[in-house]
């Protein structure tokens, strides 16, 4: 693995949770993250998950939802107990997680944060998320993303 693995690899080996790694080669004109993992794993775009990065109220949070689905702002904020919810800045997210955008892990984070997994995830054996660096994708068990994030399950995201 180029540079060693991701503090989101190193949490789930040192949780002893079980997770295999895909990785593909990374388009930096890419703009959408999420579409291009679907196309480069050939994954239904419901089983891979992006991590947003967002304000609740004055804190940060953590939503994960299918990269098919937007987030669903009041669901999301009813799910993390606040009034508000709102996407952090990108310069934020990045302190708070350690992490750059388009290859933000919700598992490793520099800074642990409340997270809301979308129950829809629960309709899979197995789904992808960051592993922390852009063209590198875990795929785990959504039982086993719940337990390495210590996350909420809500219906937080809209087709």
């Amino acid at each position: 693995m180029p540079n060693g693995p991701t503090p989101a690899v190193r949490a789930l080996a040192t949780a002893g949770l079980q997770f295999e790694l895909h990785s593909y080669r990374h388009d930096p004109d890419c703009e959408s993250y999420g579409d291009e993992v679907v196309a480069a794993l050939d994954v239904d775009p419901l089983r891979v998950f992006k991590t947003l990065i967002v304000e609740a109220d004055t804190r940060l949070a953590c939503a994960v939802i299918p990269v098919a689905h937007q987030l669903d702002l009041r669901r999301a904020a009813s799910a993390l107990d606040a009034k508000s919810v709102r996407m952090a800045e990108r310069a934020a997210a990045e302190r708070s997680s350690g992490y750059v955008v388009g290859g933000v892990s919700p598992i490793g984070q520099k800074r642990k944060l409340p997270t809301v997994v979308d129950e829809t995830s629960l309709s899979w054996a197995t789904v992808y998320v960051s592993a922390g660096r852009r063209g590198l994708e875990l795929e785990v068990s959504p039982a086993d993303l719940i337990k390495a994030t210590n996350a909420k399950v809500a219906r937080i995201g809209r087709a």
